[in-house]
């Protein structure tokens, strides 16, 4: 099999690996730090890894829409990005499929890992970032608009400020950058998530419990909505999954009619570089 490229831009980070095989294999891989000219130094690295690949699967922070990157406004000037017209220049007639990082981490489960064989589920990413990816039919679904599962936008409170004053209330919240920024706060002085997640008293694990209680609730109304037959949790922030994971259960046994299995997904840091390949191998295919 011709190897493929795969190029994810996340919020912290670019990850752009090659895989010779219909399987969840890197065979070879590169990182960047997300900053000035993301994407130039990207596709520079991608050539130096692949200069002819088969394929290539761009996965991507924020959505797609009118030929333009938008909701992606924490990596410097990607917000308004011109990505596929950018990628039809730079690849020519290579095939190139692009989609939203957490609709390809999903990709990658369902093509490789805890969603494979599910028809109707949700991918629940926990990370820089939140939003959710939902499968119907045994696909991710992605809106009218590119931005099903866009659950950071969700309110928590009713009338609060949102999207149209600048802001994504359940992300802020709740994401590893939200308990970051809201611990930081508390301290008064820089900390990770990480840090805050591991607290076990004080004022942090008061932002934590809060944080838990807020997504927990707003996780088992997402389940009430779709009746999914499996949530499948990743992220960065499953490395507190021994916290978050009986927690998210707990709550979708008591809240949801018909609750689905709860399951670490079998891809953490590694899903959406390997939803880009999914998509790459797709689109070989193709």
């Amino acid at each position: 099999m011709s190897r493929v490229l795969g190029i994810d831009v996340g919020g912290t980070k670019v990850a752009i690996g090659v895989s010779g095989s219909d399987g969840p294999v890197v065979a070879g891989r590169t990182r960047l730090e997300t900053g000035p000219d993301t994407l130039v130094r990207a596709l520079a690295a991608a050539r130096a890894l692949d200069g002819r690949p088969a394929a290539v699967g761009f996965s991507t922070c924020g959505v797609i829409r009118d030929g333009v990157v938008r909701l992606a406004p924490n990596v410097p000037g990607w917000e308004g990005l011109e990505l596929p017209r950018l990628l039809r220049e730079e690849f020519g007639a290579t095939p190139v499929a692009i989609d939203n990082d957490v609709n390809a981490a999903a990709a990658a489960e369902l093509r490789w890992g805890a969603l494979r064989g599910v028809s109707t589920g949700v991918y629940l990413n926990l990370g820089t970032g939140l939003a959710a990816a939902l499968v119907v039919g045994g696909r991710v679904v992605p809106g009218a608009h590119g931005a099903a599962g866009e659950i950071g936008y969700l309110q928590v409170t009713p009338g609060q400020a949102a999207f149209a004053d600048g802001r994504a209330p359940l992300e802020e919240l709740v994401s590893g950058a939200g308990l970051a920024a809201r611990g930081g706060a508390l301290l008064g002085r820089a900390t990770t998530a990480e840090e805050v997640l591991a607290a076990r008293s004080g004022p942090l694990a008061q932002l934590v419990a809060q944080a838990l209680s807020v997504l927990t609730m707003t996780v088992a109304n997402l389940c009430v909505t779709l009746d999914p037959e499996v949530l499948v949790v990743g992220g960065g922030m499953m490395g507190a999954a021994g916290l978050i994971v009986p927690r998210l259960a707990g709550e979708v046994r008591r809240a949801v009619p018909f609750p689905p299995e709860v399951r670490p997904g079998r891809f953490t840091d590694d899903a959406p570089l390997l939803g880009a390949l999914a998509l790459a191998h797709a689109a070989a295919r193709a």
